[in-house]
């Protein structure tokens, strides 16, 4: 099907997401931040990144400027679990992610989002 790239410093949230998505048929690469994720991306650009926002090195919200800044039509979907997590989705919405999530979230709800952006 496609393939995702997942970008999480929680190794858990990682594991979640690279199960749920290969049952659902889909190839992922997975990075432990922000910086790791976008060397990943000018490599191998995939069809769809999900990333966290609170991160070291390179948080989400500087993963998704310097994206937008070379790979203008990357697809984004941003979760976030940190404090003021509404501020900073509002603020990944304005760079480009097309779907926001707070941690914990719901599985189904993130599948038909992921199904939605790999179809548009």
């Amino acid at each position: 099907m496609a393939t995702i790239l997942i970008i999480d410093d929680e190794a858990g949230i990682r594991a979640l997401l690279r199960d749920v998505l290969e049952a659902a048929g889909h190839e992922v690469m997975e990075a432990v931040n922000g910086r790791h994720g976008l060397d990943l991306y000018h490599h191998r650009p995939t069809d769809l990144i999900i990333t966290d926002i609170g991160m070291p090195e390179l948080n989400g919200l500087d993963l998704m400027l310097e994206l937008t800044r070379h790979f203008l039509d990357t697809k984004v979907i941003a979760i976030s679990g940190v404090g003021g997590e509404s501020n900073a989705l509002d603020a990944a919405k304005l760079l480009g992610a097309r779907r926001t999530f707070h941690k914990p979230f719901s599985v189904p709800q993130l599948l038909d989002a992921v199904r939605y952006e790999l179809e548009h």
